[in-house]
């Protein structure tokens, strides 16, 4: 089974996008933000599953969870895009995720959003 690395997402994602450079709009910071409104368009085909078949046809149903899946997989391709755009690449991706999860290891949550509720 496959399990890719993201910098292997993201030489996929170049060969796709240099296949259709002339149809497609290139991977720069101005088009960032479309990329990332395509990416919600994404997450809305996402939603609507969930809605319309719900999580226990996600998880035991072949034909939703495929459909399921490869809306994922195209939210995850737009917002690979959307960090092209930006030129984040894998390694700075992969530092800023790492010292984000160590952040996130050492907070206190609950006390955090306490704060709120006063």
């Amino acid at each position: 089974m496959a399990d890719l690395k993201f910098s292997e997402i993201m030489a996929m994602q170049k060969e796709l996008q240099e296949k259709y450079k002339e149809k497609w709009t290139p991977l720069c910071a101005e088009n960032g933000r479309n990329s990332l409104l395509w990416m919600i368009e994404e997450m809305g085909e996402v939603i609507a599953i969930i809605k319309k078949r719900g999580e226990n046809d996600i998880m035991n149903d072949e034909t939703v969870r495929a459909a399921f899946v490869e809306e994922m997989v195209d939210v995850m391709m737009f917002y690979n895009d959307a960090l092209m755009c930006f030129g984040i690449t894998p390694e700075e991706f992969s530092e800023a995720f790492i010292k984000k999860h160590c952040k996130n290891m050492n907070r206190d949550f609950d006390l955090e959003h306490k704060k709120y509720l006063l």
